[in-house]
């Protein structure tokens, strides 16, 4: 077998499992990781949950040795400027319900990259959820997707209080 089918048979089942923490099975049937370059020091990981149980939870964080630090993100629009927040409380995920974590939307931030997140390679992603517990995703880097189209500069911020911490990641593209 190939190197290239076996690296294909492995992200095809990665796209669509069910992965399971504590008493509830969450199913992933999309995820994938980016950064803006091979020098960037950020990169978010964009994975659709969907909550097999009949159980509502929350997702109150994550970890990943891929990066000094993990958060939560969203992005909100104040005065036509979309800014990047953590989302300290997590989001909800009601019983048999879906989340997608998607660009220009909900993200696991990852900052402080311990190296460069190279097309094709795995991260794995430790999701916490409030009642349920951690749950280790494995998701691969896809740098080629395309950006979201209408989404101009945005500043990142700490939720609540306007200010951003840094210069910004730039465009929406970033992330």
């Amino acid at each position: 077998m190939s190197l290239k089918l076996i690296s294909a048979a492995m992200l095809a089942a990665t796209l669509s499992t069910a992965a399971f923490a504590g008493d509830m099975a969450f199913k992933v049937t999309d995820s994938y990781a980016r950064s803006a370059s091979a020098n960037a020091k950020t990169g978010a990981a964009f994975i659709t949950l969907m909550n097999m149980s009949d159980s509502d939870d929350r997702l109150i964080g994550a970890a990943s040795p891929a990066a000094k630090r993990v958060e939560l993100h969203t992005h909100l629009e104040n005065d036509g400027i979309m800014k990047m927040v953590h989302v300290e409380e997590g989001f909800p995920v009601a019983a048999g319900e879906m989340i997608e974590m998607e660009r220009g939307g909900k993200h696991v931030m990852m900052m402080g990259l311990n190296g460069s997140l190279e097309q094709g390679a795995m991260v794995s992603v430790t999701l916490t959820f409030e009642k349920a517990g951690d749950m280790e995703v494995m998701v691969p880097v896809d740098l080629e997707r395309k950006p979201m189209k209408g989404h101009g500069m945005m500043k990142h911020g700490k939720k609540g209080n306007g200010a951003g911490h840094g210069a910004g990641h730039g465009n929406a593209s970033d992330s």
